[in-house]
Parts: structure tokens; sequence; C-alpha cells
């Protein structure tokens, strides 16, 4: 089965609509993915930029995968990398090579674009995604923290 992969525009707005509730159910994150969503303005300059990747893979008008991504520019090196943030296919679509098709374009468009190298996280326990991200690529043990940003007030 065969998928109509593909970065989305600015006047992709529906499709990005549909690639946000993929994610919802996917990550089951409705608080993250629709309480709050982007206005019309956001989204448009987001689709835009070229330090946001937005794929999406489409089974007729369906958005049954997605990916997003932002472009680093390394400050040490004329160089960039590309850190994939969300990667997800509905599960009716699973284990039919749209992740890897999804990765082979962002890798496509990240050569187009210089980058250096791609990279990823994975949750311990999501050995699915170990797995794929194994079968592409190297694994570094990393630990991750997450920062609160304090508000002046």
């Amino acid at each position: 089965m065969t998928h109509d992969i593909r970065p989305l525009a600015p006047t992709d707005l529906a499709a990005f609509d549909k690639l946000l509730d993929l994610f919802a159910d996917a990550f089951d994150d409705l608080e993250s993915y629709s309480t709050a969503r982007p206005g019309r303005a956001y989204a448009e300059r987001l689709l835009a930029r070229d330090s946001f990747i937005a794929l999406a893979a489409f089974d007729g008008e369906a958005v049954v995968g997605g990916l997003a991504a932002y472009v680093l520019d390394k400050f040490e090196q004329e160089r960039s990398e590309v850190y994939i943030y969300d990667l997800a296919v509905a599960e009716s679509h699973r284990r039919c090579g749209i992740a890897t098709a999804l990765i082979a374009c962002l890798q496509q468009l990240a050569a187009d674009r210089g980058a250096w190298v791609i990279f990823v996280q994975a949750d311990h326990g999501d050995d699915p995604a170990i797995a794929l991200y194994e079968s592409l690529g190297a694994r570094e043990e990393v630990l991750h923290f997450d920062i609160p940003v304090r508000f002046a007030r």
C-alpha cells in the first residue's frame, strides 16, 4: 500500500488540523493537541518557516501519518540539525512502512537544506519507536530535562 507523503504548506491548514487530530489520538493527549490550537495566521506563519517541517502521509483525503520537525542552526559550525519533535501513524495504518517513509522524506528535505544530522527522542517502553529509530541510526543514551520558564512579575 502506498501513501502520498508531502510537506505541508501554509495553504494546507485543513491537513494541518488533521495532523493535530492524529497526534492527539496517537499520543492520547487531547489537551496538548486540541484545546488551544493555533489560529490561522499563526499556523500559516509556522508552515511558511524554513525552520519548521510538517510532513503528512495521506490515504486519500485522510491524514494517516505525520511528522513535525525543527531545523536548528548550530553556532559552533555553519551547519544545522533537524529534530523530529513528533512522529505518529494512525493505529489502522501501522506496520505499513509509513513512519519509515516519513523519515526518508525528511532525510531528503534535510539534505536539501544542508543539514548535518536528524535526531529524535524516544520514551523508555516505546518499543516500536525505539526499534524503528535503531534500524535507521545510532542510539545514544542521554538524559532529558524540562526546565520551567519563569515569568517576570
